[in-house]
């Protein structure tokens, strides 16, 4: 959680300097998702969809941060080459098959690497990610219905930060229990603290293995808030006094360190943690700003005319 943290923080600093250019959207708040649900997959067979909030999926899933921050800066050392910018990279050797800036079109796509799954004899399950708002798009509730329908080892997970991007949710819809709705499709729904690692694993972990088994898919709900606006330079007026503060609280790296003292960690054991971490993700960031931008040359290749 804190070398996520940290990648997100600089990539802050680095949009600010204009370093990195175009929109932008971080996780910070939400780290707890990401590395609870990797720990429950197998990397190595399963598929992970994320949305355009993806740096936290991809360093939970292993990519190394300076992969990550070279491709926002567009260097050809970056995990798509410099290509897909902080929306659309993808690394399919990490297990994490891309992210996409429609808002819930990884769903029917992991319904599609579940489906080879089933053809490949993998026993692949694929996991979709994806926030609460796009639980209101058509294609989110096709792929539902489809992997329902055809059984399929999905895991459909929301991180319910409960906005979708500046408008709260609770105002676009009648019953915001977004876990509810898995069982018009026939399928398990759970919603859980997304706040805390070790019950997203467990969540995930469950749903996984009653995939496994050939039960079909599952809707989890994971419930956290973000601590930084919609995108870089989100002023976030629309949320009410004390609700940041209540969740800056509430946040899980925050929540983990009290848990940790709580347990007889100390507070200098606890500072050595971060400082390892914060010189790890400085390094990268220093040899992805050394490598060469992706030459424009190249631009034509990876793709089909």
């Amino acid at each position: 959680m804190h070398r996520i943290r940290e990648t997100e923080e600089t990539i802050t600093r680095l949009r600010l300097s204009e370093d990195i250019v175009g929109s932008v959207h971080l996780c910070n708040g939400q780290e707890a998702i990401y590395a609870g649900a990797v720990r429950a997959l197998e990397l190595s067979r399963d598929a992970v969809f994320p949305t355009y909030r993806g740096h936290g999926w991809a360093i939970a899933c292993g990519v190394p941060p300076e992969a990550v921050l070279a491709e926002l800066l567009g260097r050809e050392s970056g995990i798509s080459g410099g290509r897909g910018g902080s929306a659309y990279f993808t690394a399919p050797a990490y297990g994490m098959y891309g992210e996409n800036s429609i808002v819930g079109a990884g769903a029917p796509i992991a319904c599609g690497a579940a489906l080879a799954g089933r053809f490949d004899g993998s026993g692949r399950v694929a996991l979709a990610s994806f926030g609460e708002g796009a639980m209101n798009q058509g294609a989110v509730h096709e792929a539902m219905n489809f992997a329902a329908a055809m059984t399929l080892p999905v895991v459909f997970l929301v991180e319910n930060n409960t906005y979708s991007e500046l408008t709260p949710t609770r105002d676009v819809v009648r019953n915001d229990q977004f876990f509810r709705r898995a069982s018009a499709y026939g399928m398990a729904g759970v919603r859980f603290d997304g706040n805390d690692p070790d019950a997203v694993r467990d969540a995930v972990a469950d749903a996984v293995e009653r995939c496994r088994n050939g039960a079909g898919p599952v809707l989890l709900e994971a419930m956290t808030q973000r601590i930084v606006g919609h995108y870089i330079g989100d002023v976030q007026h629309y949320r009410p006094a004390g609700e940041l503060d209540a969740a800056i609280a509430a946040e899980p790296i925050a929540r983990a360190e009290r848990m940790a003292r709580a347990a007889g960690v100390g507070d200098a054991e606890l500072a050595a943690l971060r400082q390892r971490v914060v010189d790890e993700v400085d390094r990268a960031a220093q040899a992805a700003l050394a490598a060469p931008l992706a030459d424009p040359a190249t631009v034509e290749e990876h793709v089909y005319a």
